[in-house]
């Protein structure tokens, strides 16, 4: 039996949006690809999409709830014997309204999502490649993830810990002395289907509702752009829309005195 020697890049939530334009741009650059998200009929549009212009890239579908914590388990042991180079945590969605108005239904899937799926398939994957050469793992966060946003606090507190978590395993990686590198995006507005869910509505006009924002393209490059570097944040300012890329935001006790020690 001749075993497969192609490097995969897993992406989460492909069927659109971010995902979407972010598997085009990998197989651009000759990546195999896993494609992962609930709605099979969009990743085998995408599929056949990218296979038209790259037909010697092997793509791999992938159709699952992530938001249903036995399907993460399940997702990663089917495709764990493949040899991954790159995990992209992009699956996700947002919410708009108070707290003590919302949704708890969604709030809950939104969170089992957000925050429970990314932490599962992160720890696996370092556990399973972090001495792989020339891995790495990008989560996707928000400028939410280090601002919060009015009348989105619950979803901005959820991007919160992506960030923090991304960047707390960026430094213990490094501490360890990994191969893997760990990596967090943090976009803006960008112009996906996360308006009309995060407001459960059937339109939403984002010339209208934010006049400046990112497409989905341009995040992907943005994100390519994180993945080239050597920085482990990927912010795209709020206000001005630009985008840079920093060392971790968040204070770091690595050589606090006052650390357990064991």
């Amino acid at each position: 039996m001749v075993q497969n020697t192609e490097k995969y890049t897993v992406i989460t939530g492909a069927s659109s949006g971010i995902g979407y334009e972010t598997a085009k741009a990998f197989a651009e650059r000759g990546s195999s690809l896993i494609l992962v998200a609930r709605r099979k009929d969009r990743l085998e549009t995408l599929r056949q999409e990218i296979l038209a212009l790259h037909p010697m890239l092997d793509i791999v579908v992938k159709a699952a709830d992530l938001s249903v914590p036995q399907n993460v388990f399940q997702l990663y042991e089917s495709i764990k014997s493949y040899l991954l180079r790159t995990w992209v945590n992009n699956a996700g969605f947002g919410n708009y309204g108070s707290v003590g108005n919302q949704d708890l239904e969604k709030i809950s899937r939104m969170l089992h999502l957000n925050v429970e799926a990314l932490t599962v398939f992160s720890s696996l994957f370092v556990r399973d490649f972090k001495d792989t050469e020339g891995t790495q793992l990008i989560n996707v966060s928000s400028c939410g993830g280090y601002t919060i946003v009015p009348n989105a606090v619950t979803y901005c507190a959820a991007k919160f810990y992506v960030s923090a978590f991304t960047e707390g395993l960026a430094w213990e990686l490094k501490a360890a002395h990994a191969k893997m590198q760990a990596k967090v995006l943090a976009p803006a507005a960008t112009k996906t289907e996360f308006g009309k869910i995060a407001n459960d509505i059937s339109e939403y006009d984002y010339d209208k509702l934010f006049g400046t924002y990112h497409t989905s393209t341009q995040m992907a490059a943005f994100l390519l752009e994180l993945y080239n570097s050597d920085k482990t944040v990927g912010f795209v300012d709020r206000e001005t829309f630009s985008f840079q890329l920093f060392e971790p935001q968040f204070q770091y006790a690595g050589s606090s005195r006052h650390n357990q020690k064991m």
